[in-house]
C-alpha cells in the first residue's frame, strides 16, 4: 500500500524495521577548484543472529555556510542508499563548513571529527536549530573535560558565542534555555571514563560550579534586564510562548543568584501567581542556601497537592551541597509526608539523592548506604521500583577503586538480604556482572 502511495520500492526501507542496531556514519570531506564533496560510509555493528548488515536508506539533511557565515547551500536532503556514497557542490567560490544530519533527519550515529573552531563557528551561525546545540552541547563538554583534567580556563571564545545566542531576541526563548543548559554532572563522567580518565565526581562539581559561576560574572552587565525582558506579565498559561519565556527566565534567574546570593530569587517568589515560577525561584534559594523559609511557606500552600509535594521533596535533595545532600534526604525521610509506599514519593527522594552525583557518589560512601537502606525496606513492598532504582548503580565500574569498593559492598549487601524479590535479584545479578 505504502509503495503504491509513493511510487517507490520500499524494500531497502524496511530494514530499519527487521535489521537491529543503529547505523554509524562516518564523513569526509574534498575540496578542488570549486566543487566540495561529502562521502558518507555508512556501518551497523553485528548484533546476535544478524552479524552481516545491508546498508539502510538514510536520509541526511545537510547545508553549507561560506565562511562569512551566510549559508550559500540551504538545507537539501541527500538520500543515502549505498555501504558508500558521494554527494558533489559545485560553483562555490570558497570552501564551506558543513551542517550535517539537519534536524537530526535520520537515527544515526554521525562520526566526524569537528575542530573547536568549527563547532564555535556553527553555534554562531548555524540557521539549523538541531546543529547549533549540538556543536553547543560539544564545546560545553570539552570546555568541562579541558578544566576538570588539566585545570584549563572556560573558553571564552565559546562562551562568546553561546552569548550571542542568549542575547538574540530573535531565537526562541525556550531554545536559548535549552542552550543555557550544561551537561549533566552524570554525563560528564561517561564522558571522562570514555577517555580513559576516571571521573571524579567532586572535581567534576567544583568544575562546573567554577563555569557557571565564570558565566554569571561574565553576563553579569545584561542578566538582570535579559531575564527583565522575558518576563510574562499576562496572566498565567500553559502555553508556548509563555513556557518558553519562564524557561529562559528560571536559566537566567540561576545565573543571577550566583552574583546576589538568592535576593532576586527572592523577589520573584514573593511575586509569583503560579507554581511554576515559585518553585524556579525556590530551587534557587534553594541552591543558595537561603530557602528555609521558602521551604515551609511553598509546603503550607501545597501540602494538599501530592504531585507538587513530589517536586517539594525532589528538589530539596536534589539542589542540596553535595556535602549535606544525604543529611538533607535523611531529613526528608522522617517528614509526616514521606510515604515509602508511594513509589512517586520514594522515587523524588531516593531519585533526587541518586541525581545530586557529587552528593551520591561522597567519598565515604554515605550516598550508597543511604540508599541501600532503604531500597532493602522496600524490596518486600514493591520489587519493581526497587529493581528499577537498583539501576542508579549500574555505571559503578566507571569510578575509582574505593567508590568501587564501596559500592559493590552494597550491591552485596541487597544480593544477601532474605527472601529477595525475583526483579531485584535480577536488576543486581546483572549490575554485579
Amino acid at each position: 500500500m505504502f509503495e503504491d502511495a509513493t511510487g517507490r520500492y520500499l524494500a531497502q526501507f524496511k530494514l530499519w524495521y527487521t535489521q537491529s542496531g543503529t547505523p554509524r556514519v562516518a564523513v569526509s570531506e574534498a575540496w578542488k577548484d570549486g566543487v566540495y564533496t561529502l562521502t558518507f560510509k555508512q556501518h551497523t555493528p553485528p548484533t546476535p543472529g544478524q552479524d552481516v548488515k545491508d546498508p539502510k536508506v538514510i536520509p541526511i539533511a545537510v547545508g553549507l555556510l561560506n565562511p562569512n557565515g551566510d549559508e550559500v547551500v540551504p538545507t537539501q536532503v541527500l538520500e543515502m542508499t549505498q555501504a558508500e556514497q558521494s554527494f558533489a557542490f559545485d560553483g562555490l567560490a570558497s570552501k564551506p563548513v558543513p551542517s550535517i544530519l539537519r534536524g537530526f533527519s535520520a537515527p544515526i550515529v554521525l562520526e566526524r571529527e569537528a575542530s573547536r573552531e568549527e563547532r564555535a563557528f556553527l553555534l554562531a551561525h548555524d540557521t539549523d536549530e538541531f546543529n547549533r546545540w549540538e556543536a553547543n552541547r560539544n564545546l560545553a563538554r570539552d570546555c568541562l573535560v579541558g578544566m576538570i583534567r588539566d585545570g584549563a580556563a572556560p573558553d571564552t571564545a565559546w562562551l562568546d558565542g553561546l552569548e550571542r545566542v542568549v542575547r538574540d531576541d530573535g531565537l526562541d526563548p525556550a531554545f536559548r534555555a535549552l542552550m543555557l543548559s550544561l551537561p549533566t554532572q552524570s554525563e560528564m563522567a561517561q564522558v571522562l571514563f570514555e577517555l580513559g580518565t576516571t571521573p571524579d565526581p567532586d572535581a567534576i562539581w567544583q568544575a562546573t560550579e567554577d563555569l557557571r559561576n565564570h558565566m554569571a560574572d561574565a553576563w553579569k552587565a545584561f542578566l538582570p534586564d535579559l531575564r527583565a525582558s522575558v518576563a510574562v506579565t499576562a496572566p498565567y498559561a500553559p502555553d508556548a510562548d509563555q513556557s518558553g519565556k519562564r524557561s529562559l527566565g528560571a536559566s537566567l534567574l540561576a545565573l543571577q543568584t550566583r552574583l546576589d546570593g538568592g535576593a532576586a530569587a527572592q523577589e520573584q517568589y514573593d511575586s509569583a501567581d503560579n507554581m511554576t515560577l515559585q518553585l524556579s525561584a525556590l530551587s534557587q534559594l534553594i541552591a543558595a542556601g537561603t530557602g528555609d523559609i521558602a521551604i515551609k511557606a511553598f509546603e503550607q500552600q501545597w501540602k494538599h497537592d501530592r504531585l507538587v509535594m513530589d517536586k517539594w521533596f525532589g528538589l530539596q535533595v536534589g539542589m542540596a551541597k553535595p556535602d549535606v545532600a544525604v543529611d538533607v534526604a535523611e531529613g526528608l525521610v522522617e517528614h509526616p509526608a514521606f510515604d515509602m509506599g508511594n513509589p512517586n514519593r520514594f522515587r523524588a527522594v531516593m531519585g533526587g539523592m541518586a541525581m545530586n552525583h557529587a552528593g551520591f557518589h561522597r567519598k565515604d560512601g554515605a550516598g550508597y548506604a543511604f540508599l541501600t537502606d532503604w531500597l532493602i525496606k522496600l524490596d518486600d513492598k514493591n520489587p519493581q521500583t526497587t529493581a528499577r532504582m537498583c539501576s542508579v548503580f549500574q555505571t559503578w565500574k566507571r569510578y575509582d577503586a574505593d567508590r568501587q569498593a564501596l559500592i559493590k559492598a552494597q550491591l552485596e549487601r541487597i544480593k544477601a538480604k532474605p527472601k529477595l524479590s525475583r526483579d531485584t535479584d535480577e536488576m543486581v545479578s546483572r549490575i554485579l556482572g
